[in-house]
């Protein structure tokens, strides 16, 4: 009689499963910013704009579209958008990576329920993101600021270098509005991972690969949006320090709190949901299509790397 025992299934080490969940992070973010980039563009732009005195106002999503069509050329809707390109790899690998690590720590300690562990898991994966992010967001902003016809524009290095060259990596340099961004992405992260997670478990999935498919999208839908709708003063904020002061050479928007006060003390309430609609219009559907993307390439991942 054989004595041989079955052999037992390796385990992928943390390191193999760290690594999936980089590549399916930066997978999500590269696809997800090709698709959605102008919207994040006429966002920026109606961010950045002041009051009625403004000369270059756009007054809905249309006549933005319009007047850049037509005095900065088709290729307008894509500038800045190499920063964001080079970015989003380790950005998005960074918020799902760090996501995980964080949630296994808030579980191994057992004080959380595990409803709390995924907003928590998501803030403190939106900060870590934050950190990474923001000399990207420097230099996106001020390239999207310009209405130079794109052909004209700098180039995404020579601008990175003309902001490291003036003001170095301090406050108005490549570390302009980091309080902003911390703000931005702690908040978006914490509701849309929390969302997202804890709504997912309510549905369970389906054995239809459409309905499945709509199930995540709905759901990943709904959480970009409602993490849109909630932390977009801070996304004001920051297009308020990192984009074009009022006056050249005055600095008006100095501070996060300081900037959110400011445009509610001059301009009202409203002016704190600037960019809104272009913002869900691509966060909402952006954030169904990263949860989507990073998912399916993790799960395509560990079926074709087994080991």
């Amino acid at each position: 009689m054989s004595t041989d025992n079955p052999v037992s299934p390796r385990v992928r080490s943390q390191r193999t499963l760290d690594l999936m969940q980089f590549a399916s992070g930066g997978c999500a973010g590269f696809v997800e910013v090709s698709i959605m980039h102008p919207l994040d563009l006429i966002k920026t732009r109606f961010q950045i704009q002041r009051g009625p005195e403004d000369p270059n106002r756009y007054t809905s999503i249309i006549d933005c579209v319009k007047k850049m069509y037509r005095h900065e050329g088709a290729l307008s809707f894509y500038k800045g958008i190499f920063p964001p390109l080079f970015a989003e790899t380790p950005k998005r690998a960074v918020k799902f990576l760090t996501f995980e690590r964080y949630k296994e720590l808030f579980a191994y300690n057992g004080y959380l329920p595990q409803s709390a562990i995924f907003a928590f898991s998501g803030l403190c994966s939106g900060l870590t993101e934050a950190v990474v992010i923001n000399p990207f967001e420097v230099v996106k902003v001020k390239m999207q600021a310009d209405r130079h016809k794109f052909t004209d524009q700098k180039s995404t290095y020579a601008t990175a270098r003309e902001i490291l060259r003036t003001h170095g990596f301090g406050k108005q340099g490549l570390g302009k509005g980091i309080t902003s961004t911390l703000g931005r992405h702690g908040v978006f992260n914490m509701i849309y991972f929390g969302f997202y997670h804890n709504v997912k478990n309510y549905f369970p999935q389906s054995e239809d690969p459409t309905l499945e498919f709509l199930r995540r999208f709905l759901i990943g839908l709904i959480a970009g949006t409602t993490a849109s709708c909630i932390n977009i003063p801070f996304d004001v904020a920051k297009s308020r320090i990192q984009g074009p002061q009022p006056v050249p050479g005055e600095i008006k928007y100095r501070k996060c709190f300081q900037t959110i006060a400011l445009v509610y003390r001059e301009e009202g309430f409203f002016a704190l949901y600037k960019g809104l609609l272009p913002k869900v219009l691509r966060l909402g559907p952006g954030g169904a299509i990263m949860m989507l993307v990073y998912e399916h390439t993790f799960e395509w991942l560990k079926e074709n790397f087994p080991y």
